[in-house]
């Protein structure tokens, strides 16, 4: 059977950090109480004049590096983001562009911080199909452009980054195995951004306002994505009959250290098989899950279950069982 299987992992961090000590100069918070509710030390922040674009395309041409793929040879690139490089055209066609896949196709996935692992999913069915041979799926955020820096519900929990992987065909038993995803447009309300869009375009009273910028009730947005991304990745375990110990790593959406601990507590698996880095990055939307497989790679071997879940506003959520491939 075909299946597409990660064969590379890149990933751009921005060189500057954002630490607690820093956001304490800026808002009413402190270390103690960023850490107690979040989990987060410190988060990068993108120089200005520079987008989500940039950030995909180092990721995209370290995967190729390692792999030594020539960019010709790509097919599609997916980049996942909330904070595209402009409305239109799609991040995804600046990147292919700059990265000299001058034969690919591509788009931009949009689903809050799901997005990475919904591309992930189509890219793959595309290779499954047959009308893929490689494909680039890229979660690149500048969250700092959209955050309200007096905001301290907001402004401790996110950062800037880019993952990314190189999907390939194979017919081993390893890669994407199999994946569940959900959606419920009540949640809108909880997670979003008020202006920006076609009901509210920006003009100089939604600026003055502030509405251009995350908007997030917590309390909400924590009691949906504990038990939905715990449950979806539940039911996914339970189809293919996956046990604790059949796991060796669950890779979560990094939105909250108590999330992710709530999350596998309820799945049964011990923190040592939980992939965290939140701590160090925040909350970088689209980018957690690749930069977690990034930052764990040299920990992996062939043949590792790994299972993905994500949540996000929307709300958004899903969970993916992959196979390590190399």
């Amino acid at each position: 059977m075909r299946r597409a299987a990660i064969t590379a992992v890149g990933a751009y961090l921005p060189p500057r950090r954002l630490t607690n000590a820093d956001l304490e100069k800026l808002v009413d918070t402190s270390d103690q109480w960023i850490m107690e509710r979040t989990g987060i030390r410190e988060r990068r922040i993108l120089e200005r004049g520079k987008g989500s674009a940039y950030m995909a395309i180092q990721a995209a041409q370290e995967a190729l590096r390692k792999r030594q793929v020539d960019p010709a040879e790509i097919d599609l690139v997916i980049v996942a983001t909330v904070t595209p490089e402009h409305p239109f055209p799609a991040t995804a066609n600046i990147v292919a562009h700059a990265i000299g896949a001058h034969r690919a196709w591509g788009f931009d996935v949009e689903a809050a911080c799901s997005s990475f692992l919904y591309a992930l999913s189509v890219a793959a069915d595309s290779i499954v199909a047959g009308r893929v041979q490689k494909a680039l799926v890229i979660g690149s955020d500048k969250m700092s452009a959209i955050i309200d820096y007096t905001d301290r519900a907001t402004c401790v929990i996110f950062g800037d980054g880019a993952g990314g992987v190189l999907l390939e065909p194979t017919d081993e038993e390893v890669g994407i195995m199999d994946y569940l995803h959900q959606a419920d447009g009540s949640g809108c309300d909880f997670l979003h951004m008020k202006a920006g869009g076609s009901v509210l375009p920006a003009s100089l009273r939604t600026v003055r306002n502030r509405l251009h910028y995350v908007y997030q009730e917590g309390r909400q947005v924590f009691k949906h994505a504990v038990v939905q991304m715990a449950a979806i990745s539940e039911a996914l375990m339970n189809k293919h009959r996956l046990t604790p110990d059949d796991i060796a790593f669950f890779v979560p959406h990094q939105a909250n250290r108590r999330i992710i601990e709530a999350a596998a507590q309820r799945l049964g698996l011990p923190l040592e098989k939980v992939m965290i880095n939140i701590d160090r990055y925040g909350n970088t939307t689209s980018a957690t899950l690749p930069l977690c497989l990034y930052d764990y790679e040299s920990q992996l071997k062939k043949g590792d279950n790994l299972i993905l879940a994500t949540f996000g506003g929307g709300f958004t959520w899903g969970a993916l069982w992959l196979r390590w491939a190399y």
